[in-house]
């Protein structure tokens, strides 16, 4: 199993988390961005930088991922396509989306997209805060332990 993270919008936080559990447990993460991020000097913890452009990143991370492979995205198109080649995904504030889930938050997604695109200012996610990032590291170590290494 390998971690993917859709790294352009990936919270810091977030972030370090993952750099952590890839020393704690040997598993590879790799961050995919169109922009060079920093990221420490590991044998486990990778950068994959992809050109610019719309859902350049998610292409690719579709693209290299296998079956069982995690993806850490708030990112809900991706998320269901991930799901449906057998991935599994988290988002950045420790929501799970899995097969009976995905399909929901996919309808309210395009809902909310279809307010904005009529001109209804439906506003943003929430700023993260510290419950967020613990939810997150929870429900991966939640994840993590399930997983057959």
């Amino acid at each position: 199993m390998q971690i993917w993270v859709d790294a352009d919008a990936c919270p810091k936080a977030i972030k370090e988390i993952l750099f952590r559990v890839a020393e704690r447990t040997s598993i590879i993460i790799t961050l995919v961005a169109n922009q060079y991020l920093s990221v420490p000097s590991s044998l486990y913890i990778q950068l994959l930088q992809v050109s610019a452009g719309y859902d350049v990143a998610d292409n690719e991370i579709v693209k290299r991922l296998s079956v069982g492979d995690l993806v850490i995205t708030a990112d809900i198109p991706l998320a269901s396509e991930v799901i449906d080649k057998g991935g599994h995904v988290i988002n950045p504030r420790g929501e799970r989306y899995t097969q009976e889930n995905i399909r929901a938050r996919l309808n309210v997604r395009d809902f909310m997209e279809t307010l904005r695109s009529s001109g209804i200012h439906t506003g943003g996610p929430g700023a993260l805060h510290s419950r967020d990032i613990q939810a997150f590291a929870n429900q991966l170590d939640k994840f993590l332990a399930k997983v057959d290494r």
